[in-house]
């Protein structure tokens, strides 16, 4: 008897207009509320992007690199807010208390938050870490053993790419101490062999010479290298150091450069680069 009862409730509520209406309308609002939500958030991200793109030609602008980094995180922010609020939007045409199972939450959330202060740790360190500016997107960086360009700084984590192209995901609370490339200016330090026949006044005015061309040669450079002159003087050679300012993160491949011209420069001359030697002697005996 029960059972036909059921079967006879359920088929009068399928068959029920109004029971596919009120179907077909939640169905329309859930859809309103997920293309709403994805509009607000690429029309917010553009808006943003707008915004920061007007504030770096105001003489009150960031740099770049912050404007990068804050840039990415806001658009973030934005994304996890609508979503949320969609996310409850949608309960709520359920009819489901949204209101109670807040509160619920919340006295959940305190439960589960004295189990979760390593995430408290991370939000609040990633916090300070984009206010402070210590790094930014796209700056070179050394965090523990990781090395790399900063691709992205959140609230709980950051992502570091190596040069060999593994992606390191390093929660913000562990992050203790950062050396960073970016800021200063680099040096590039080049040193010079050269043979001990050779006269080193000579071979160090021409040197001079040589690099005043540079800095037209090679943007990357702030200056016209200096040459700190006699380094070392090894068993088969005098070592020449030339030091020269590059902008952040360029001093090796200037380096590379340079070391390839004062090569060829040299060859030009006609200064002997040092080799090793062995020197016979040959005794006569009576």
């Amino acid at each position: 008897m029960n059972t036909e009862v059921s079967y006879t409730y359920l088929k009068k509520l399928i068959l029920n207009e109004e029971t596919w209406i009120n179907l077909g309308l939640i169905a329309l609002k859930v859809i309103f509320i997920l293309i709403a939500s994805a509009i607000v958030v690429r029309v917010g991200k553009r808006l943003l992007k707008r915004v920061f793109s007007v504030r770096e030609r105001s003489p009150l602008a960031y740099s770049e690199r912050r404007q990068n980094t804050l840039l990415k995180l806001l658009q973030n922010i934005l994304a996890y807010a609508v979503y949320f609020t969609a996310i409850l939007a949608v309960l709520s045409t359920f009819n489901i208390n949204v209101a109670g199972l807040l509160a619920g939450a919340g006295i959940l959330g305190l439960a589960v938050g004295f189990g979760a202060q390593s995430l408290v740790k991370d939000v609040i360190t990633g916090f300070f870490i984009v206010f402070e500016d210590q790094f930014a997107v796209g700056d070179q960086v050394m965090i523990g053993q990781s090395t790399g360009v900063v691709l992205e700084i959140g609230l709980r984590t950051t992502k570091v790419k190596s040069y060999t192209g593994e992606l390191h995901i390093i929660p913000n609370g562990n992050i203790s101490e950062v050396i960073n490339y970016s800021i200063y200016n680099s040096l590039a330090l080049i040193d010079i062999s050269i043979s001990y026949e050779s006269d080193i006044q000579s071979v160090e005015n021409m040197i001079r010479e040589f690099l005043q061309d540079l800095p037209s040669k090679y943007e990357e450079l702030v200056k016209v290298p200096d040459l700190l002159g006699v380094q070392n003087v090894a068993a088969t050679e005098v070592i020449l150091r030339v030091v020269a300012e590059t902008l952040p993160n360029q001093q090796h491949g200037v380096a590379r450069s340079i070391r390839r011209d004062i090569k060829n420069y040299l060859d030009e001359k006609g200064i002997e680069i040092p080799y090793p030697k062995m020197v016979l002697y040959q005794s006569k005996k009576e």
